[in-house]
């Protein structure tokens, strides 16, 4: 009991900073790695860290906006290459930012709020190295209940619609995932603000698409917003697939040109 009393009465370790070790962005880098960062302090420095053991020959962008914490300070110290905006630039316009200042044949997207283990990020950017041009997470969310959800089921529709149903829900929404300079050239940064348009676009033009590797972000992001009856972002990304549909529509015909078979609508009315 006396040795009880005595631990409490002990001052506590004032806490310091953390150091943060810099890593350097290769002078030429064969992988650059985009992570838009918006008050991500408490875990930039560990997504920096993996985000950069994916290659050898590695950039780091880090694209901080809207932040009033640290993130921009620690981003700077590990030796990543930051793009700041004071103002907040919305979901996922800072990844096309990213894209437009890589300088790798490969860029690997991720986020600033999750930590994801190199290995499981160098499946990405191995495949892009073989030849596909969009490396896609092989995550498809949650089918198999009564109630799934409206993002999940929008994701498979578009792939169906694309006439990719091998890819189920993989999409660029879902991060991580990778794509090569030749897919960045045809569908342009600007469009990756929009990923079912990025998409979209790259099943278009023929560009390679698979889904390469299985990182399960479903049991982080619902954690993250549990707080919230609805997803905030849920009725965002239902129009971004919305407007990647019209884009097909308008760019191929009104079936987007799945086939109406023998149907001949001349005799009807």
């Amino acid at each position: 009991m006396k040795q009880r009393g005595q631990r409490k009465l002990l001052v506590p370790r004032r806490r310091t900073r953390p150091v943060f070790k810099p890593i350097s962005n290769h002078q030429s880098p064969k992988v650059s790695v985009v992570i838009p960062a918006m008050n991500e302090g408490k875990t930039i420095a560990s997504v920096i860290r993996q985000a950069r053991l994916v290659h050898p020959a590695t950039e780091v962008i880090v694209v901080v906006n809207g932040s009033y914490d640290e993130t921009e300070r620690i981003a700077r110290q590990m030796g990543a290459r930051v793009i700041s905006f004071k103002e907040s630039l919305g979901h996922d316009v800072p990844r096309g930012i990213g894209a437009s200042h890589a300088k790798g044949n490969t860029i690997l997207f991720i986020d600033a709020d999750m930590v994801i283990a190199a290995k499981d990020l160098r499946p990405f950017v191995q495949a892009v190295d073989r030849g596909v041009d969009v490396a896609l997470n092989s995550y498809s969310g949650k089918t198999e209940k009564v109630d799934v959800h409206p993002v999940v089921l929008a994701k498979h529709a578009l792939n169906v619609a694309l006439s990719r149903p091998d890819l189920r829900g993989a999409s660029m929404t879902t991060i991580p995932h990778a794509i090569s300079r030749k897919a960045l050239n045809e569908i342009h940064a600007a469009n990756l603000a929009v990923p079912p348009l990025a998409q979209t676009i790259a099943c278009v033009k023929g560009l390679t698409l698979h889904k390469v590797y299985n990182v399960n972000v479903g049991r982080t992001n619902p954690r993250k917003r549990r707080k919230f009856k609805v997803d905030p972002l849920q009725n965002l990304i239902l129009g971004d697939h919305l407007e990647a549909l019209n884009w097909l529509h308008e760019q191929t015909n009104e079936r987007g040109q799945l086939t109406d078979l023998t149907r001949d609508r001349t005799f009807v009315g």
